[in-house]
């Protein structure tokens, strides 16, 4: 059982023990990709628990040394679990259904919707995207359990991701599994009631606190904005002691907006704060039962605890040490580079999104650069931070990125390239355009049917301006979105072309 977790928390502090294969090259995270300005050596720390036996890991006596290794550890395995906790006590304060900052909220075992894109204004969740209506709501399945409505979508794409407390995914709910309209119950662990009638199927979530996050495509037209709000008013969720036997309405324009629930963006943490980050983790952990081989971390983490409610200056070190574990291990995740596999041209992707497991190196990563990811063979993901050259992408320069005739991204849904500055947020910019891809329908092809779209922060040639993607004056980041991907994204067949400076081309042959 323990030989096991230190497995675990090998990764935690970033080496992938995935066998990786074809253009993929194996993700180890070196002290450079932690970021050299942050002063770690994660390979010594590494170094350190490979040199203890497995079975002596938590035998040794909790003096400084071990409280320092151990908290260490703790924040990074539990930074995901108390970002959600502290998401479902800030919409505690939530009245109603309604907008917060951007973003739909809603008391717990409810939801909100919004009734368009999501606006650029938006600084709260890191990454969103333009490319559908989205939906939030948190369950707190330990009050009841919630029904979710499913209206008839016809052939428009949508999902519906419903997470548990450790942001994995529990069940399948969307147009890509023929998911059928109706009202659907959402249950707890524990929950053994009957189905009610009407009801078409339960979905148990295996922790008491998760999150549901619908997401409609909406094509970029005022034709698709009134035709997708009729179907978007039937989409609500609300607790099994409200339910009346048949589906409810509700029209979601008329919700309020209400004061900013979470501080505003940038690349310091908004909903975990580590001078109470070690107070929360301990309600985790009373509320969510360890995974198999985490139960000697649990009774560790027990033990820590209280000791830090009997001695004042053990809570004092708590709380310097989740400051420095913020600073040097965690925030640097922030960075695309920092985690998953690298792909060629320095893309970089995920394979296990909402299906963590133990690499909590991963589920951390994303937790802080762009929560509430999708499962794998729901949406794949690409980063980029760098252009062909490994040099980070920064507005000073132009680039170019050229899918060859016929390689757009294979999908049974639909794609987009989306810019985010350097805080992860949509750069405003006054043509508001944020994004290309399938809804892109002004796209200019070559000649030869290939694409080209362009990214830099001046207006280009006239002849190019159809497929520019302008780019703030500073850094920023390109991320591919699959939604619905073929097995060619999810084999590795298919990879995103490089991104060129522009005094580069690329030469697609004969």
């Amino acid at each position: 059982m323990r030989a096991g977790l230190v497995l675990a928390l090998v990764v935690i502090l970033g080496v992938s023990l995935a066998a990786t294969s074809g253009a993929r090259i194996g993700a180890v995270a070196t002290n450079a990709s932690l970021g050299t300005g942050a002063g770690v050596d994660a390979r010594s720390v590494l170094a350190s628990l490979q040199s203890s036996a497995a079975d002596d890991l938590f035998s040794a006596p909790l003096d400084e040394a071990e409280i320092r290794k151990l908290a260490r550890q703790a924040y990074v395995w539990g930074w995901p679990m108390v970002y959600v906790q502290n998401c479902r006590k800030a919409l505690e304060l939530v009245p109603a259904p309604a907008r917060s900052g951007g973003m739909p909220v809603a008391p717990p075992n409810q939801l909100c919707m919004l009734t368009d894109y999501i606006s650029p204004k938006q600084t709260v969740v890191p990454c969103p995207n333009r490319d559908v209506v989205y939906g939030f709501g948190i369950l707190d399945l330990a009050r009841e359990p919630v029904v979710v409505q499913v209206p008839d979508f016809g052939d428009r794409f949508w999902i519906y991701q419903l997470g548990d407390h450790r942001t994995e995914g529990f069940a399948d709910i969307g147009k890509m599994y023929g998911t059928q309209p109706g009202l659907y119950l959402i249950v707890g662990p524990n929950w053994n009631g009957e189905k009610p009638a009407g009801i078409r199927e339960v979905l148990r979530c295996p922790t008491q606190v998760g999150y549901i996050l619908p997401r409609v495509f909406l094509e970029d037209t005022a034709a698709d904005r009134e035709a997708v709000l009729p179907v978007l008013n039937q989409i609500m969720a609300y607790p099994l002691s409200r339910y009346e036997g048949a589906p409810k309405t509700t029209d979601w324009k008329r919700t309020r907006w209400l004061p900013q629930l979470a501080p505003r963006g940038g690349k310091q943490s908004r909903w975990v704060k580590p001078e109470t980050f070690f107070d929360s983790l301990a309600t985790v952990l009373r509320d969510l039962p360890p995974l198999p081989g985490e139960e000697a971390l649990y009774a560790r983490l027990r033990e820590l605890f209280a000791r830090a409610e009997a001695d004042a200056s053990v809570k004092a070190l708590l709380t310097e040490i989740a400051r420095g574990a913020e600073d040097e291990l965690v925030s640097p995740l922030f960075e695309f580079a920092s985690f998953g596999n690298r792909l060629a041209h320095h893309w970089t992707t995920i394979d296990n999104g909402a299906a963590f497991g133990n690499d909590y190196l991963t589920r951390t990563a994303v937790a802080r650069s762009n929560v509430f990811v999708n499962r794998n063979h729901e949406t794949k993901y690409f980063y980029q931070d760098f252009d062909a050259n490994g040099l980070h992408l920064d507005g000073s320069k132009s680039y170019e990125i050229t899918f060859a005739p016929g390689e757009l991204p294979p999908t049974d849904g639909f794609w987009s390239l989306t810019l985010y500055d350097e805080n992860h947020a949509l750069y405003q910019n006054d043509l508001e355009r944020y994004s290309f891809g399938t809804k892109s329908s002004r796209l200019r092809k070559n000649e030869d049917g290939s694409l080209t779209i362009v990214v830099q922060s001046w207006p280009p040639a006239a002849g190019e301006q159809a497929n520019w993607l302008p780019s703030p004056a500073g850094k920023f980041s390109l991320y591919l979105r699959a939604y619905g991907p073929k097995q060619e994204l999810l084999s590795g067949a298919w990879l995103p072309p490089p991104v060129l400076a522009r005094n580069e081309r690329i030469d697609f042959g004969d």
